[in-house]
């Protein structure tokens, strides 16, 4: 908007969105690749015993011990520093 002067409104139209996203883009350039928010649902130490009691199990059993999803899994096993296994689903 400062390089060509347009209004917020010129430019929420030059860009198809709302007026209002224009201005928010204005105020926060970069994109927030992160979250603040903490993991909730699936517990750290009793995550990390999992993985020592069962190494070998798949994430879909992992899944199924703590009550959430595959992918719920994956991250927070991510987030200790583990490797996934492959799923035998797809060869």
């Amino acid at each position: 908007m400062s390089e060509k002067k347009l209004t917020l409104k010129e430019a929420a139209e030059r860009f198809g969105v709302g007026s209002v996203s224009v201005s928010r883009w204005q105020k926060n350039l970069e994109p927030i690749l992160t979250r603040n928010k903490p993991a909730i649902k699936i517990d750290r130490d009793a995550l990390a015993k999992d993985l020592a009691d069962y190494p070998d199990s798949y994430l879909y059993e992992r899944a199924e011990r703590f009550a959430v999803s595959v992918s719920g899994i994956c991250s927070a096993m991510k987030r200790l520093g583990f490797s996934r296994k492959k799923s035998l689903k797809y060869p």
